[in-house]
C-alpha cells in the first residue's frame, strides 16, 4: 500500500502541479491513500475529493498551517502543523484561512515597500504593482520571502538567495500572521479534524531544529508545551533519516499519538509515493 499524506498543489498553494495533475501522477504511482495539504488553504479540497473518487484513491482532507510557537522564556519560532479529516464546509475555518491569506498578501506588499526604500538609497528602480503581480504568478498566490528572493535574483539585483536575505530581506521583514498553536488546534478540532506536528526535525525547513537538533530535547519540548494541542506527529518525511523516524514513532506510541507521513511534495522534483510508509498509518483513519 502506498501512502502520501503531505502533498502541495499550485491550485491551493506553492506546488508545481495543479490538483488535477497531482491526481494523475498519484494514479500513475499507484498511491492508495493521500492528502493534499496546501498552505493555509482548503481551496483544492472539494476538487480533490471528487478526483479521488474518480481515480479510486482513498482521500483525507488536509491543510498545512504555519504557527508562531512561543518557546519560553522569550524565543519565538515558526513551526508547521498539518490538519486532517476536517469538515471542508466549516465556515469558521474557511473564514480564518481567508483572513490569513489576505494577511500574507498585505505582508508581501509591505515587504516590497521596504525594499523600495532600500532601492532608492542605491538608485535601483523600485518594484511596481506589475512586479508584485509577477511574484504572485510565479508562486500561485502563496507568498513568502524565498519567493521574493527568487525575484530579486531574476532581476539581477542579487546573485543568490543568501545575498537576498543578508542584504535586503532580513531588514525588510514584516511579521507573519501570528497564529498560535492553541488557535491552530481550536481551528482544526472545532472543524472535527485532528492536528499533527509536521516534520518536527526537518534540517532544512520550519522545525524544532531552530531550537535544538537533539531529538530527545525536541520531544521534551513537545511533551512540555504541545501535547494538549496536538493529536499526532509526522514520523515519515522526505528529509528524515531512519533515526529521526524511529525516534518519533517511539515518542508517538508513548503518548498515544497518531503517526502520519508524507513526502511534502511540491513537485520540484516529484516525490509523491516515494516513502515507505506502513499500512498501519492508514488504519488510524478508518
Amino acid at each position: 500500500m502506498k501512502i502520501d499524506l503531505h502533498i502541495h498543489t499550485k491550485t491551493g498553494s506553492d506546488g508545481n502541479l495543479s490538483v488535477e495533475e497531482v491526481f494523475e501522477e498519484a494514479k500513475k504511482r499507484n498511491i492508495d491513500l493521500m492528502s493534499i495539504t496546501d498552505h493555509d488553504s482548503v481551496n483544492a479540497q472539494q476538487r480533490a475529493i471528487t478526483l479521488a473518487s474518480e481515480y479510486g484513491i482513498t482521500y483525507i482532507t488536509g491543510v498545512e498551517l504555519n504557527v508562531t510557537f512561543q518557546y519560553p522564556p522569550s524565543k519565538s519560532i515558526s513551526l508547521d502543523f498539518l490538519g486532517y479529516r476536517y469538515d471542508i464546509g466549516n465556515i469558521k475555518l474557511r473564514d480564518k484561512l481567508q483572513l490569513m491569506r489576505e494577511h500574507r498578501e498585505q505582508r508581501a506588499r509591505q515587504i516590497l515597500e521596504k525594499l523600495n526604500y532600500e532601492f532608492e538609497k542605491e538608485n535601483i528602480p523600485g518594484f511596481t504593482e506589475e512586479d508584485l503581480k509577477k511574484i504572485q504568478a510565479s508562486v500561485d498566490s502563496t507568498f513568502g520571502r524565498p519567493h521574493i528572493a527568487n525575484y530579486l535574483i531574476e532581476k539581477g539585483i542579487v546573485r543568490d538567495k543568501q545575498e537576498a536575505f543578508d542584504k535586503y530581506l532580513v531588514k525588510c521583514d514584516v511579521p507573519k500572521y501570528p497564529l498560535s498553536l492553541a488557535e491552530a488546534s481550536s481551528m482544526i478540532r472545532n472543524a472535527s479534524g485532528i492536528l499533527v506536528l509536521a516534520h518536527p526535525s526537518d534540517p532544512n525547513g520550519t522545525s524544532l531544529v531552530s531550537i535544538t537538533s537533539d531529538l530527545d530535547k525536541q520531544t521534551e519540548i513537545i511533551e512540555k508545551y504541545m501535547l494538549e494541542y496536538i493529536d499526532g506527529v509526522e514520523c515519515w518525511h522526505s528529509r528524515n533519516d531512519d533515526k529521526t523516524t524511529e525516534h518519533y514513532i517511539s515518542f508517538a506510541k508513548k503518548h498515544n499519538l497518531i503517526i502520519t507521513g508524507g513526502s511534502d511534495c511540491h513537485q520540484k522534483p516529484i516525490l509523491m509515493g516515494t516513502l515507505d510508509i506502513p499500512e498501519r498509518v492508514s488504519e488510524q483513519f478508518r
